[in-house]
């Protein structure tokens, strides 16, 4: 099945998604269905604007964050447009939705946020988790210490380049490919394509060797940038 017509599932029910804008996005109503059981998603939907003001102000877009959006979905009777939202916004829908259902969700957003605050008065305690992550996911303790190390000089490139007026994301996605193309002769997203990959992460799908020459890749750039006290993106 491709991308775009993946299904989730949640409580034996079946959320619909779709990929915009390199993103998973998810039909509301099929979330409020599977939260709530309501016979009438779109009515639901409604009075959750009405009695929540500032989660309608977030699906108008009055305030600085990311509205649903109408997006083409596979129904029975072909490709129509249905009104979806992206993770983030999926889970703010979720906080406003009074229902045991959504429970598990809400402690679950309470406990990431917990542990984000801890994370920021303790940097080390992210990194820990890190780890425990891809020992769950069945990484080898050698490959997670390249990973881990991998990371490490990533941020002390892009540290590098902030500091020397490199700013623009998308200026960093222009410099990390000219240092793909020089290490594997392929961008990232050709690598990705390679390794038919698609949302995951193409470092995470590296072996130890490609690991290793990604870090030398960036971390000649961290020195040659200091060598030759480069400034901005140009």
């Amino acid at each position: 099945m491709e991308n775009h017509k993946k299904i989730a599932i949640f409580q034996k029910k079946e959320i619909r998604k779709t990929i915009h804008n390199n993103e998973w996005w998810f039909v509301i109503n099929d979330i409020i269905v599977a939260l709530t059981d309501s016979k009438d998603p779109a009515q639901y939907y409604k009075r959750m604007k009405s009695r929540d003001k500032e989660l309608k102000k977030l699906i108008e877009g009055e305030v600085q964050s990311v509205p649903p959006l109408q997006l083409k979905i596979e129904t029975s009777g072909g490709l129509q447009k249905m009104y979806c939202w992206n993770t983030e916004g999926v889970f703010r829908l979720i906080q406003s939705i009074p229902s045991p259902k959504a429970e598990p969700f809400k402690r679950w957003l309470a406990k990431v946020g917990y542990e984000r605050v801890l994370e920021i008065e303790d940097p080390e305690l992210a990194t820990k988790r890190t780890r425990a992550l891809y020992q769950a996911k069945g990484y080898s303790s050698d490959w997670i210490e390249k990973r881990m190390r991998g990371i490490a000089i990533r941020e002390e490139l892009t540290d590098e380049w902030k500091q020397r007026g490199v700013k623009e994301q998308i200026e960093y996605s222009i410099l990390t490919a000219e240092i793909s193309k020089a290490t594997f002769g392929m961008t990232p997203v050709q690598y990705k394509e390679l390794k038919k990959l698609k949302k995951e992460n193409l470092r995470d799908h590296m072996t130890d060797l490609e690991l290793i020459f990604s870090m030398l890749g960036e971390r000649a750039t961290t020195e040659i940038t200091q060598t030759d006290d480069s400034q901005g993106f140009l």
